[in-house]
């Protein structure tokens, strides 16, 4: 189940439930997997990326991964997406693709993050790289890529 908290509007949530669910797939994640995806803005990001991770600088996406299991149901809760709504949008325009397919770039990079992908050196990116590419390219999406500054 894939829960969106919508602070900062967007058009179209079932393109993020679906950049999700093709992510965890992907990963054979378990099937009844929780995780949360919220939209809101730069300051928001840029508070969550000072305080947890010592950058004082805005970003585009920040994943909180998590390993509970709710003991009633036994579902897994892997985590929290966070994305900045205004970013993607200046990134989506940097890049020349529109705002829909970076949310979903953002969402499938964030959700990678909280099954244990990372980037910190060149042979976990490479593997990163590739799963990315791999889910974009079964959302249709294969023409958007990481621009990375």
């Amino acid at each position: 189940m894939i829960n969106i908290d919508s602070q900062y509007g967007f058009s179209d949530n079932t393109l993020l439930e679906r950049a999700a669910r093709f992510t965890l797939d992907h990963e054979s994640a378990p099937a009844n997997a929780v995780m949360t995806i919220v939209l809101t803005d730069d300051t928001q990001l840029h508070e969550l990326n000072k305080q947890y991770l010592g950058i004082d600088a805005p970003t585009d996406v920040l994943s909180f991964p998590s390993d509970e299991i709710d003991p009633e149901t036994e579902t897994p809760y892997i985590g929290d997406v966070i994305l900045s709504i205004p970013r993607a949008a200046q990134q989506a325009e940097s890049a020349g693709h529109s705002v829909e397919a970076e949310v979903q770039l953002l969402v499938v990079h964030g959700t990678l993050h909280l099954l244990g992908h990372d980037h910190s050196n060149p042979e976990e990116k490479a593997r990163m790289w590739q799963s990315q590419s791999e889910v974009m390219v079964k959302l249709g999406l294969s023409h958007v890529r990481v621009v990375e500054e």
